[in-house]
């Protein structure tokens, strides 16, 4: 029997992102009940029972809307009407911490995630970003100033994570769901103007269609895959870097408690100053600073200790944290506790 064309397109795209797991494996599928979740889902069982793959779908509910726990109780019977092997339903809190409300669900989300893949022995978990989400996700970084990184767009792989459906447009996802008689549960919180992604599916990347012609959405992804392999490249290279200017001397005294260890300032300053700014990033990372908030600033405020100092006392980096030059060496402290 032949598939209807937007089912075949969703289901390539997850039997490609499948390719290399071993049959008898567990592959974890995050559903939030939504048109993109629930055709990977559908494709996941079709794709999963020929690979003789065990599939696992698991939902979260954020407590972010009234009503939620009854959404996520349907979407388990969804689920389990799609013919997953096991269902899985948790519940997160959401807490701010100085983040915005989407920054804070996702990272509610996926520290739940990465708990229930461990509970199922889960090799790989599939996320249901399409095309679409790409495109946002570029132009969220263009206008953020937020450089090649943001630029580069979301990953299709990390860890065991995949994205398989980052070349299928949100229209297939909608239409596969239409084809296969499954009934997409529409969330509110994307047609609320109040969040700037949803300005960009709205009103932005329709402008841009109507006034640049089709296919901006593809090319804007397609430029994503282009800076990431840059982008790549660039960040194992200063990983290696890292390694190298890494003193081992970290804590420090005085101002504060030592974190993690110290970056060798000569070293670091004779590396040319894309691989000094990445290093420094990573580092700051690495000692506990917020990524959500570390901005370009601070990290060139940083390279600052490194190549035009002048006596700065230290650099404020978010998530409490603050960097510091002493002795030739870049040593990341916590500010000490006023009492």
């Amino acid at each position: 029997m032949t598939l209807p064309p937007p089912v075949a397109a969703v289901r390539l795209a997850v039997r490609r992102g499948l390719a290399d797991v071993e049959p008898g494996a567990t592959v974890l599928v995050a559903c939030s009940g939504g048109a993109d979740s629930l055709a990977l889902l559908a494709a996941a069982v079709a794709e999963g029972r020929r690979a003789g793959l065990r599939v696992v779908g698991v939902t979260v509910d954020h407590g972010l809307q009234e009503g939620s726990a009854e959404r996520a109780e349907a979407v388990v019977h969804q689920m389990a009407g799609l013919g997953v092997d096991e269902t899985v339903s948790t519940r997160v809190r959401v807490e701010g911490g100085g983040r915005g409300p989407e920054a804070a669900a996702r990272e509610a989300r996926y520290a739940v995630l990465e708990q229930v893949a461990d509970h199922v022995g889960a090799a790989v978990v599939l996320l249901g970003h399409t095309r679409d989400d790409q495109a946002e996700t570029v132009l969220l970084g263009l206008t953020r100033g937020s450089g090649g990184r943001s630029l580069a767009g979301m990953r299709r792989s990390f860890d065991r994570y995949r994205r398989p459906l980052l070349d299928v447009p949100r229209a297939d996802t909608a239409a596969a769901c239409a084809a296969e008689g499954i009934e997409a549960w529409s969330d509110p919180h994307n047609d609320d103007p109040a969040f700037t992604r949803v300005r960009v599916r709205h009103r932005v990347l329709p402008l841009l269609e109507a006034e640049l012609g089709p296919g901006v959405a593809a090319t804007l992804a397609r430029t994503a895959d282009q800076l990431r392999s840059d982008m790549e490249y660039l960040d194992e290279a200063a990983d290696r870097v890292l390694e190298r200017v890494t003193t081992g001397s970290g804590v420090g005294s005085g101002l504060g408690s030592g974190v993690g260890d110290g970056l060798d300032v000569p070293l670091l300053e004779a590396e040319p100053a894309p691989l000094r700014r990445r290093v420094l990033r990573a580092a700051a990372l690495r000692a506990g600073a917020l990524a959500s908030d570390l901005a370009h600033e601070h990290v060139l405020a940083m390279e600052e200790l490194v190549t035009a100092w002048r006596g700065q006392r230290w650099i404020d980096l978010p998530g409490h944290l603050r960097a510091v030059r002493r002795e030739g060496v870049i040593t990341f402290e916590r500010p000490p506790v006023a009492g």
